[in-house]
């Protein structure tokens, strides 16, 4: 893997804007970043710390989770909460998020705050359709992570980084309809994902220093050893789609700034991910 930048604590949602480059946040000392084709890195969004996931906007700007769901403006000031804590009794956040075909949002929820000593308890699945309204569709999500959808669109890829599982869900019209295990690991714990052109699911096995490739019937045919082990999540960029950006936190690491992007390729165009559509 070839490095690119380096200097976080915690990097998450990956996220490849034409015209911008990779954004990217860092969990622990806040902000969101992009990286742009020439290799610098600017600030587009200061502060905000806990984002573990982020989704681009219709409107120009990009939704990002943390303490809510929040639509942000990109150079200006727009600001506007699309989901909050109280969508149910246990929620104290979100994590990782995605968008299907027709732009509605869908984020996990946390039920309890992952970098402390509080008991762990189950989170859940949300969709947020174009009108803004708010539905729960799957629940008992221990530590919420990588969201990705199918190239038809009628599966939806769910990482459960406690339970060591990568759920797989048969999408209805804006729902789910149970799921099956897809993946489950022993040795590190499902992260961040992506799909690919051709259906490949890829995955970001945190603590276990690299990324892995199924094909979509489950089977394993690719892992790639990553120079860290805190191996967070995964997104596509380039041009053409092409590149793997693999983003990674400390633990593990020479120091507490040690979080690094790395780029390498599988062989395999990535799946685009739609605009959000949810209305402002």
């Amino acid at each position: 893997m070839e490095k690119i930048v380096t200097g976080y604590g915690l990097i998450e949602g990956p996220l490849w804007m034409d015209g911008r480059g990779l954004l990217f946040s860092d969990v622990l000392n806040g902000g969101v970043f992009a990286l742009g084709r020439d290799g610098r890195v600017s600030t587009v969004l200061e502060h905000r710390k806990g984002i573990g996931g982020m989704a681009a906007h219709q409107d120009g700007g990009i939704v990002v989770g943390g303490r809510n769901i929040a639509f942000k403006g990109l150079g200006d000031d727009r600001s506007l909460v699309l989901l909050d804590k109280d969508v149910t009794d246990t929620a104290i956040g979100f994590n990782d998020l995605t968008t299907d075909a027709k732009g509605r949002l869908w984020v996990g929820s946390l039920g309890y705050v992952v970098f402390s000593d509080q008991t762990p308890r189950p989170g859940h699945l949300h969709v947020i359709d174009l009108d803004g309204s708010v539905r729960t569709v799957s629940d008992g999500i221990m530590l919420t992570n990588g969201l990705a959808f199918s190239p038809d669109g009628k599966k939806l890829y769910h990482s459960d980084a406690r339970e060591n599982v990568v759920r797989v869900y048969d999408v209805t019209d804006g729902g789910v309809s149970g799921w099956q295990p897809f993946a489950t690991y022993n040795d590190g714990h499902p992260d961040g994902l992506c799909v690919a052109a051709d259906g490949a699911v890829v995955v970001a096995v945190a603590h276990g220093s690299r990324v892995d490739v199924f094909e979509p019937d489950g089977s394993l045919c690719q892992s790639l050893p990553c120079p860290l082990p805190m191996v967070t999540s995964v997104a596509f960029g380039g041009e053409d789609l092409r590149d793997l950006y693999v983003v990674t936190g400390s633990v593990g690491g020479p120091d507490d700034k040690s979080g690094t992007i790395f780029r390498t390729s599988i062989g395999i165009a990535g799946l685009p991910v739609p605009a959000c559509r949810v209305a402002l």
